[in-house]
C-alpha cells in the first residue's frame, strides 16, 4: 500500500533527523555541515508528508487539490485533521519552500525549533491519524 510505504520513508527521515540534531542551538550554529544536514531532512520530511496528503487524497477519492497548502485545506475540511495541524503544515510547507528556494536570510532559531522539536511532533500526529484512517 502507497500510505504505508510513505509513512516508513517519513519515518526513516524522522529518525535520522533525531541521530544528528544537536542538543542546543548554540551547537547547532558552530557546526555548518549538521545545520545544512537539518535543514535538508526538515526539506525531506515535509515534502513527503505533503506526498503522504496527496496519496491520502487520492485513495479516498475526496477533492482534488490544486496546490501543497489545499491538501490540508482538504483534510481539514473533511474533519480528518484539527484546524491547529493544518495551520502548523502550512507553516513547515512555508519553511520548506524558504529553504529550498533562499529567500532571504534564514532565521536559524526558527528553523533549529522545528527541527529539534515541533517538526517532528507534528508529523507524528499526522501520521497517527492517518494510521487511524486506513
Amino acid at each position: 500500500m502507497r500510505i504505508n510505504d510513505k509513512i516508513k520513508e517519513i519515518e526513516k527521515y524522522l529518525e535520522e533527523l533525531s541521530e544528528i540534531v544537536p542538543s542546543s542551538l548554540d551547537v547547532y550554529l558552530k557546526d555548518f555541515k549538521t545545520k545544512a544536514a537539518c535543514e535538508r531532512y526538515a526539506e525531506k520530511i515535509i515534502e513527503a508528508v505533503v506526498d503522504l496528503a496527496f496519496i491520502f487524497i487520492k485513495e479516498r477519492k475526496l477533492k482534488k487539490p490544486e496546490d501543497d497548502y489545499e491538501a490540508f485545506e482538504i483534510l481539514k475540511n473533511n474533519k480528518i485533521i484539527s484546524k491547529e495541524l493544518l495551520e502548523k503544515f502550512k507553516d513547515a510547507k512555508g519553511m520548506r519552500n524558504f529553504l529550498a528556494h533562499r529567500y532571504g536570510e534564514i532565521n536559524n532559531k526558527i528553523i533549529f525549533n522545528a527541527v529539534s522539536k515541533e517538526l517532528e511532533k507534528d508529523t507524528e500526529e499526522f501520521i497517527k491519524i492517518i494510521r487511524q484512517q486506513i
